[in-house]
């Protein structure tokens, strides 16, 4: 394998471009697609979050016959977000039994390890790539280690065992898994589909395989890669897994879409997989969505709680307002705010943020000054120090972008 990267042919996706070099967040809904109106108001959440691509589960006939009206309704509340149509064993039918259904999804997702098996598998494929062709969509040929071409796999582990020096066991299973998309896309374009309407993913749930088949990939095709660990988990174990997977590749220039692939606790919105993914990228450095807060992790200076408690009630307040501060004032997602617990470091950091606060400490004075650009404007003092800062907050936006 070489470590060069291919350069990547774009692929469009209703509005969207993938592979010109923006690194794009997408989504998936947990709603039974069925259900049009929880359907509808999941896509509209995780869109209003931040999402460019939303995809839907289209695994029954119910579901089917759902999407034209969910995205008709879509589009009647403002919301264009391309919506993709993800399909496992029975696509084939669905698409052509339901034409509304695969004229109105952006793109459709394959998995060419239960697109169809023995006899029917070539045939089924077929079906799904002539429907693409026929509705001008493009399809995302997604491998994953949970459903790899079981026929496949194991003709390449017989051939493994007859070399001098076999490989182990998991480098085959990721070679299989690398060859199971891309025999896929080749077959697909000599069914007429062209380059430029392919993606591909190979999707594993452990963050060294994820490097390792990426990087392959990347040196062996020039199709647009989505990334995602596969099953990533709940709360903190998802996302350090899923950070410490795409960071590494994301860093290297590997990767067009990405998602966090999180389970969601209970009770937790859905949108928390885009805010993930979208601080991912911000915090590396390569797109800007809202405005960042730094914030220290308070010590034995900080027993109060109310730094934490201000540093979240910011955080919140900005996640609230950025649908309408997207619209109205460009440039707003570059800002730097920081809320801070003590004298320590709390005026430097305040300093260079684009606004800050600088909270008194245990003991110290009940005073906090604002910072504005790195200029001390003005001193808060009182039982409303938040909501003065928030104010202020939101002044300063609309005084300062947009313009």
């Amino acid at each position: 394998m070489t470590d060069k990267l291919l350069k990547r042919l774009p692929v469009r996706v209703g509005d969207c471009v993938i592979g010109t070099g923006e690194i794009i967040v997408q989504s998936m809904t947990n709603t039974d697609t069925s259900d049009v109106q929880k359907t509808v108001e999941q896509i509209y959440q995780l869109w209003q979050a931040g999402s460019k691509l939303v995809r839907i589960t289209v695994d029954k006939e119910e579901a089917a016959a759902a999407v034209p009206e969910i995205i008709d309704r879509l589009g009647a509340a403002g919301c264009t977000v391309p919506v993709i149509g993800d399909f496992h064993y029975n696509g084939h039918t669905l698409l052509t039994k339901y034409p509304e259904c695969a004229k109105k999804l952006a793109k459709y997702r394959i998995n060419p390890g239960n697109v169809g098996f023995g006899k029917k598998k070539d045939s089924q494929f077929a079906e799904i790539i002539e429907i693409a062709k026929k509705y001008n969509k493009p399809v995302r040929i997604g491998a994953n280690w949970g459903s790899l071409d079981q026929k496949l796999l194991a003709k390449m582990m017989d051939e493994n065992s007859l070399l001098p020096e076999p490989l182990v066991a998991n480098k085959v299973m990721e070679e299989a898994l690398i060859l199971s998309a891309l025999n896929s896309a080749d077959q697909a374009q000599e069914l007429g589909l062209g380059a430029d309407k392919i993606i591909i993913s190979c999707k594993v749930s452990t963050v060294q395989a994820l490097v390792s088949i990426y990087k392959s990939l990347a040196s062996r095709c020039t199709y647009p890669l989505h990334l995602g660990l596969t099953e990533a988990g709940m709360g903190s174990k998802g996302i350090v897994a899923s950070t410490a997977a795409l960071s590494i590749l994301l860093q290297i220039g590997i990767g067009d879409t990405i998602r966090i692939s999180l389970t969601p606790e209970p009770g937790q919105s859905r949108t928390q997989e885009v805010i993930v993914a979208q601080e991912l990228l911000q915090s590396m450095g390569l797109k800007s969505f809202a405005p960042m807060v730094t914030a220290c992790p308070g010590c034995g200076r900080t027993t109060s709680s109310f730094f934490q408690e201000l540093a979240q009630k910011t955080t919140q307040f900005i996640r609230k307002k950025m649908p309408e501060w997207r619209l109205k004032y460009p440039g707003v997602e570059d800002m730097n705010v920081a809320v801070m617990g003590c004298i320590v470091n709390g005026p430097g950091e305040s300093k260079h943020a684009d606004i800050g606060i600088s909270l008194p400490g245990t003991g110290e004075a009940p005073s906090a000054p604002i910072f504005i650009q790195g200029k001390k404007t003005q001193t808060l003092r009182g039982k409303n120090i938040a909501d003065e800062f928030l104010t202020i907050m939101d002044d300063f936006v609309q005084s300062n972008y947009g313009k």
